[in-house]
Formats: C-alpha cells, sequence, structure tokens
C-alpha cells in the first residue's frame, strides 16, 4: 500500500521544481537572447568604426581574450573564480534535496530554455 503523505510531498517537491525550472529556463534564455544582441551590435559597431578607419581594433587581443573566457566556462572554472559564495558546493547541495526535485526541476529548466 502507497502512503500518501509521501506521495503528495514528492507530488508538490516535482510540481514545484517543475515551475521553478521552466521560470528560470525561459528567463535564461532570454536575458541570453538579449546579451546577444547586444554583443553583436557593439562588434558590428567596432568593424564599421574600423572601417571607416576611426578606431583601431586589435582582433588577435580580442580573440585570445575570448578563447581564454570560453576555456574557463567550458573547463568549470568560470563559477569557482566567480566570486559568487557557495557556488563551489551547487554540486553537493542540489544531490541533498532528491530527486523528484532536481529532476523535475532539470526537465523544466530544459522546457523552459526550449520554449522561450
Amino acid at each position: 500500500m502507497v502512503d500518501i503523505s509521501s506521495l503528495t510531498s514528492t507530488a508538490t517537491s516535482a510540481g514545484f521544481g517543475g515551475i521553478t525550472g521552466f521560470l528560470i529556463g525561459y528567463a535564461i534564455k532570454k536575458v541570453v537572447r538579449i546579451l546577444l544582441v547586444i554583443v553583436g551590435l557593439v562588434f558590428v559597431a567596432f568593424v564599421f568604426l574600423e572601417y571607416q578607419k576611426i578606431i583601431t581594433v586589435d582582433w588577435n587581443k580580442i580573440q585570445a581574450t575570448t578563447m581564454a573566457a570560453l576555456g574557463n566556462v567550458m573547463s568549470g572554472q568560470f563559477l569557482a573564480n566567480s566570486g559568487i559564495p557557495g557556488t563551489e558546493h551547487i554540486t553537493s547541495t542540489m544531490t541533498n534535496f532528491g530527486i523528484p526535485l532536481t529532476g523535475s526541476l532539470t526537465a523544466g529548466l530544459l522546457l523552459g530554455f526550449l520554449r522561450g
């Protein structure tokens, strides 16, 4: 026989995680889209100003800086070096919440990011 209180607790946890994940994923996609538009406009402005001989852009330095930043993000050093307190324990903290919450949060995050 199934205990109704544990089933209710699990359903509440999964529902809350799914809704929260969807909202976070949706917001992240909107913010990323806005940031990419801003970065693209800045890049176009640099190209235009360089074409007009108003400024000189060191594209090699920009490429090296960008590759170093992407390398830090891909290697997981981004959060470790961000200065945000508690980011070194994100994985262990998420595993303590349990499978229903983290699973539904992840599914909601993915769905929100795809729909946003």
